[in-house]
């Protein structure tokens, strides 16, 4: 089944869903996402206009223009120097992969941490070259960011990216990043610029198969600062064992999805907060028939097992 960007389309699959053959048999895919963005948000240190506002422990507050706001700087910061390698230790212990969603100029900032991720086994996706708006930025500018990106990767994980998130996107994003890729000669094997659908999807771009694996934005620890939100860890903890007790019971019955779940090294790499991540990973490893698995994964099985057909 394809769909297009084109117009909105409000059916997708319909009330029975295509059988997803997850490997092993396995009754839910679960996809853990850690978005690594610490030197990528808006800063005058970047050439923007002001400082950060969005996803931070002081939400609601205002940009600095043309100042540096260096609490909001060192916010940013933990996540690099510290909420990383809390995750990388969560996830170690049960031996789960997860994706990286990658900003470009925070991989430059610190590459070690990248380095650390892949020796550990997990996908490196790209989160696109800053961690702004792009609605509005020209398109030269954005095809720019895309190669930069893609190096930054590279040059840190020893391979470019093959899949692809930019999380505020225009119209255009996918098409430019889709093209960007084919002059590389490089493959995009999906994007995840999308929030509609517990299943891998097509649509079509020039008139080609082009894969989108939706994201989340409710299983996801950036509504601990936005509202409203996760009061507190045990409320994320209850949201994730809720949805995963939902799709794995769908799983059985005949209907199998998939989880996702975002994370951010500077949020639930907070103490009091990864403890609620690490009881649920523990809580998942109860489970039989559960893959837990990386975007990559997900579309190359995809790839195999439902191909695109226009």
């Amino acid at each position: 089944m394809t769909f297009s960007l084109e117009e909105r389309d409000f059916k997708g699959y319909g009330e029975i869903t295509p059988d997803p053959k997850w490997p092993k048999g396995a009754k839910i895919a679960i996809s853990f996402v850690v978005n690594y963005e610490e030197g990528g948000e808006n800063t005058v240190l970047n050439q923007d206009k002001g400082s950060e506002v969005f996803l931070n422990e002081t939400p609601g507050g205002q940009s600095r223009i043309g100042i540096r706001d260096i609490n909001m700087e060192t916010q940013y910061e933990y996540g690099s120097r510290v909420g990383v390698w809390r995750i990388l230790r969560a996830f170690k212990k049960h031996s789960y992969p997860f994706t990286c969603y990658a900003v470009g100029r925070a991989v430059e900032k610190n590459p070690e941490a990248i380095k650390a991720m892949v020796e550990a086994g997990h996908e490196i996706a790209s989160h696109n070259y800053r961690w702004i708006d792009y609605q509005t930025l020209d398109e030269s500018t954005e095809r720019e960011h895309i190669r930069a990106t893609i190096k930054a990767i590279k040059d840190a994980s020893g391979k470019p990216p093959v899949g692809w998130y930019t999380g505020r996107i225009s119209t255009e994003s996918r098409r430019i990043v889709w093209e960007e890729f084919k002059s590389l000669g490089l493959p995009l094997l999906y994007d995840c610029d999308a929030y509609n659908d517990d299943l891998p999807y097509w649509v079509t771009v020039k008139d080609e198969g082009h894969l989108v694996i939706p994201y989340t934005l409710d299983q996801n620890d950036m509504k601990f600062c936005v509202p409203p939100g996760f009061g507190g860890p045990d409320a994320f903890l209850t949201y994730l064992k809720n949805t995963f007790d939902v799709l794995y019971r769908e799983g059985h019955d005949g209907h199998a999805k998939m989880m996702n779940i975002g994370l951010h090294c500077r949020l639930v790499g907070k103490p009091g907060r990864v403890a609620a991540l690490e009881k649920f990973l523990e809580y998942i490893s109860g489970f039989p028939d559960v893959w837990v698995c990386t975007r990559e994964q997900i579309a190359n099985h995809w790839r195999k097992t439902h191909p695109f057909s226009k």
